[in-house]
């Protein structure tokens, strides 16, 4: 045990960036929200302990969790961002727009205002806004919800960290101010002289540009990451603008006498994604992709390894640094783990590859895409409770296309666009028709998305630290056993099936009720039946319960009725029940609430009773058939900001 410890301690390193997000991520997954003094301690703690225990990296690792946990907290409480208490209908609001997320048949307005802070409207209204423009309209203005359950997506949350106080609706605009100033409309301008989805997606950023229902296909088919600009995006351009300027510097002997070429070129590059960031609308993807090409860059002007392990752990903690929240983002989560499982392929299994140009490439990239899906797959399932089946053949056909035709024509065509020619625009939606048809086609295959259902928070730790020990242990051939000399694939394997199991084994939730109360739902021969059809307030509780029942998410909403406004869930040790109107609750309670038989007692008004208090539903949830219940947080900082 000594000796293989002892082999592990150059590979201690990289097991500090995923200790320390496991902290952080406790930090943002707990119940309830933490004292600030306690915070405070920990993180002190962390750092002085990896100081001290510099010498004894075994120990210093542990002490990155607890640097993670107490960092993440700290750097919630000092963003500080008035979150909105209540929500507000008929009232003015004035402001300055920051942002304009254009498509589809609302646009999506973010505003900085003086009561309310920064909010993202939508609104219907055709008039022309631009950024930087200071607009009032009349509308309203939500309080972001918490989870719809237990270690869901936190609506708040993500609110929180774009530094969103409410998002909202807006009418009747009306445009007040014009700055005079070029910098605010250059993504307008651009815009609006292309006249293109897939500028608005593949340049300027724009969420919601593609026509309906095109964003899904190519998620069943393995491709949603096309239409975030993120790390595919900044390593296509990157790539491009490196190859242009090295060759350009190349032509001037007097410089790269003295100086690499690759060096200015490196460093143009850098200047041109930095350009990219700027008119892409710099969003929270885009900057993490960022930063990791600037530290890969980096390490090329130094010539180090970029796509080295150590390297990507390097970058992977300082983006963690840069902002702990990244670490509960699926884009994060997908990157990171595609990107790792991809050097652990080349770097350490390096298998042989055929004599054959061609079938290299088809080799090199069908069992890179196998890999990355491999890797991903746990994190795609826990964040959107499917995994599409084909993904390895749609990257295989489409990211060629994409990568090779479709960027290249809409880079060259937004340029062109905005001297007056349109045609590589033209040529490229072309292109882009014909491989949306195929794509089409390929989802409609039966079983190109299979729906899995929820992961819990326990199980997708085992299976991260199992995928950890895969890469991250350093096999010793010098051991005679078999088990020893194979430790890291067999602790993977053991670590994986124990999330597996988990997975198999956790039960589904019998009740589902919303935070507000208006909203529950139960399962009816294995399908979430709703007590009703459509709710605005909970719009998206409804596909999340089906997610986490394991239904296909956007299907129909089933309703189902009960006499009296009496809802009654029935199982073998106890019952739940729900009031739907106050007349039932005033007929009823007094009844139900001495029947031993009833374990729970929800309703859409706001009830409390001394006598039944052990019973009463406060907050949302879910309940199993054991009879545990489990709350969604909702008293966390970014919920209410206790003080």
């Amino acid at each position: 045990m000594k000796k293989f410890l002892y082999n592990q301690r150059e590979n201690l390193f990289l097991w500090s960036p995923i200790v320390t997000a496991f902290g952080l991520a406790l930090y943002f997954s707990l119940f309830n929200e933490p004292k600030i003094t306690t915070l405070a301690i920990m993180f002190i703690i962390g750092v002085s302990a990896i100081i001290a225990l510099r010498r004894r990296p075994f120990f210093a690792i542990i002490a990155c969790f607890v640097l993670g946990f107490g960092y993440a907290g700290i750097y919630t409480h000092m963003k500080n961002i008035p979150m909105l208490r209540h929500d507000i209908h008929g009232t003015e609001i004035t402001g300055q727009v920051t942002e304009i997320d254009t498509g589809g048949e609302k646009t999506k307005i973010y505003m900085r205002t003086e009561n309310f802070g920064k909010v993202r409207v939508s609104t219907t209204d055709t008039i022309d806004i631009k950024v930087g423009d200071t607009i009032s309209g009349n509308g309203g203005l939500f309080k972001p919800k918490p989870a719809d359950i237990p270690h869901g997506f936190d609506f708040a949350r993500h609110m929180y960290f774009k530094n969103l106080s409410a998002t909202g609706y807006l009418r009747d605009i009306k445009i007040i101010y014009t700055p005079d100033s070029a910098v605010y409309s250059v993504r307008g301008h651009i815009h609006e002289l292309s006249k293109s989805f897939l500028t608005d997606a593949l340049v300027l950023g724009y969420k919601n540009a593609l026509p309906d229902g095109h964003r899904d296909t190519w998620a069943t088919n393995g491709m949603a990451h096309i239409w975030s600009i993120s790390g595919y995006h900044m390593t296509l351009i990157g790539g491009w603008l490196f190859i242009l300027f090295y060759f350009i510097f190349r032509l001037i002997p007097p410089l790269v006498r003295h100086v690499p070429a690759r060096i200015p070129a490196l460093a143009c590059t850098w200047i041109g994604l930095l350009g990219y960031i700027f008119i892409s609308g710099a969003g929270v993807a885009t900057l993490r992709a960022f930063i990791m090409a600037t530290l890969v860059m980096v390490a090329f002007m130094f010539g180090r390894n970029a796509l080295s392990i150590r390297m990507v752990s390097i970058a992977l903690f300082a983006i963690m640094i840069f902002n702990p929240y990244y670490v509960m983002t699926a884009g994060f989560q997908l990157s990171f783990a595609a990107i790792f499982g991809i050097i652990w392929l080349w770097q350490n299994i390096n298998p042989r590859t055929p004599n054959s140009k061609a079938l290299k490439y088809i080799y090199t990239a069908v069992l890179t895409a196998l890999v990355a899906t491999v890797f991903t797959a746990p994190f795609i399932i826990l964040h959107f409770g499917t995994i599409p089946i084909y993904g390895i053949i749609g990257n295989i056909i489409f990211l060629p296309i994409f990568s090779f035709i479709i960027m290249p024509l809409v880079i060259i065509g937004t340029m062109c666009a905005c001297v007056g020619i349109h045609t590589p625009l033209e040529i490229a939606h072309i292109i882009y028709d014909r491989a949306y048809t195929i794509a089409e086609n390929l989802s409609q295959i039966p079983y190109s998305e299979i729906t899995i259902g929820n992961i819990p928070n326990c199980a997708i730790i085992l299976i991260t630290i199992g995928l950890a020990c895969l890469i991250f242990i350093k096999d010793d051939t010098s051991f005679k056993n078999f088990f020893a000399r194979h430790i890291g694939p067999i602790s993977a394997i053991l670590f994986i099936c124990a999330g597996i199991t988990i997975c198999i084994t956790t039960q589904k939730p019998i009740f589902y009720i919303s935070h507000d109360h208006k909203l529950i739902a139960t399962p009816i021969n294995g399908k979430l039946q709703f007590n009703k059809s459509h709710d605005s307030g909970n719009y998206f509780a409804f596909d999340n319960w089906k997610k986490f029942n394991g239904e296909k998410i956007g299907t129909e909403n089933l309703r189902y009725t009960a006499e009296s406004g009496v809802y009654t869930i029935s199982q073998q040790n106890f019952d739940i029940v729900y009031f739907k109107n106050f007349v039932s609750l005033s007929k009823n309670f007094s009844n139900l609430c001495d029947n031993p038989h009833i374990k729970y007692i929800a309703s859409n008004f706001d009830i409390k009773s001394e006598k039944c208090a052990n019973k009463i539903i406060h907050g949302g949830g879910v309940i199993y058939k054991s009879g545990k219940m489990i709350l969604i947080p909702s008293n966390r900082w970014w919920h209410n900001r206790p003080e």
